[in-house]
């Protein structure tokens, strides 16, 4: 057999080879697709289990037992012992997912304790959020998710608009005060650490700041965080009127009931914090007019607005431009 001959039949073997291999890798990945699908079929299973634990206050209950919880504890502290089969799936489903643990009681039982990310599920603890996933997981904030393909291709309506007959978020929460409750709780959820954490990393923003207009405020949450730890500020929380009657009162604050859409109450600066990213370009151009108009002419500082945004990373990481005498490049509206 000459060389051209053997060359010919080991590139046969190996192409054979080859192609098995091929083949094998495309079987695993069928095989991984296959797998990976169920996560997207039930998707939406870990936000109702967490949604369920919060609601029959499983969170709370652990975070006021000093020692491992028992199932048969757990169950009798809810008081649905006819369902502590279900019980028990729902929490061996959380661990999966690091909520909740179990550790050792003796050597034949074991207790349900918190992780740290259980413990963010609480209603007092120092960052709870359960509030927060309550609002996103509720029907009201669900039912948009199935209008989206329609919004893909018809792009006259939004979501929310289409799934709540042509009422944007606001006039929903207006007309609905339970969900308004959700939201502004929710809000509260996230300004609780947001705020923290800039306070923490760059207190020196607000040097120099007088009075402080919150626009889109909510409840007053991160007013209130932010007058607590420089009360030489006056802070006003600019919400809609629905909001006003349910606002909590607070030492240093004012709450002012208007449209942002027709006048910011005047301040040495503003504070906005995640509304313009949920705001249409048009909106968003109205609405930081309507700031740069509240700012005094005469303002004795040079940070005329400061914009807090969906990434408070953006300040963490520019502090050292946000201050007196340097300021963010983006985003800013700045008086001429």
């Amino acid at each position: 057999m000459d060389v051209s001959s053997l060359v010919r039949i080991n590139s046969t073997i190996i192409g054979e080879k080859i192609e098995k291999i091929n083949s094998k890798k495309e079987e695993d990945q069928e095989a991984a697709a296959l797998e990976e699908i169920w996560k997207y079929i039930l998707g939406f299973t870990p936000m109702a289990l967490i949604k369920c634990a919060i609601e029959i206050g499983i969170p709370d209950i652990l975070e006021n037992r000093e020692t491992p919880m028992t199932l048969a504890e757990l169950t009798s502290e809810l008081g649905c012992s006819k369902n502590s089969g279900v019980l028990y799936r729902i929490m061996r489903f959380l661990m999966h997912y690091k909520i909740f643990q179990e550790k050792p009681i003796s050597e034949t039982s074991v207790g349900y304790v918190h992780t740290p990310l259980s413990r963010l599920l609480t209603r007092n603890g120092k960052y709870r959020l359960a509030d927060l996933l309550l609002f996103e997981a509720s029907p009201a904030m669900l039912d948009p998710w199935h209008k989206l393909s329609g919004y893909v291709l018809d792009n006259t309506k939004t979501p929310f608009k289409a799934a709540h007959d042509n009422i944007d978020i606001w006039g929903f929460c207006a007309a609905n005060p339970e969900h308004s409750k959700l939201l502004y709780n929710a809000m509260a959820c996230d300004a609780r650490i947001a705020v923290a954490a800039v306070l923490k990393a760059c207190p020196e923003v607000f040097e120099g700041v007088s009075s402080l207009v919150d626009v889109g405020g909510g409840d007053g949450t991160a007013l209130r965080l932010i007058v607590e730890a420089c009360p030489w500020i006056k802070g006003i929380n600019y919400v809609l009127p629905h909001v006003i009657s349910v606002a909590p009162s607070i030492t240093g604050v004012e709450h002012v009931a208007g449209d942002m859409f027709d006048h910011v109450p005047k301040a040495d600066a503003v504070y906005l914090m995640k509304l313009l990213p949920d705001s249409a370009n048009e909106q968003c151009i109205k609405i930081l007019k309507k700031c740069k108009e509240a700012i005094p002419e005469d303002a004795k500082i040079s940070l005329h607005l400061l914009l807090f945004y969906y990434n408070t990373e953006y300040i963490v990481k520019n502090k050292r431009r946000i201050n007196k005498k340097a300021r963010p490049e983006y985003p800013l509206v700045q008086k001429k």
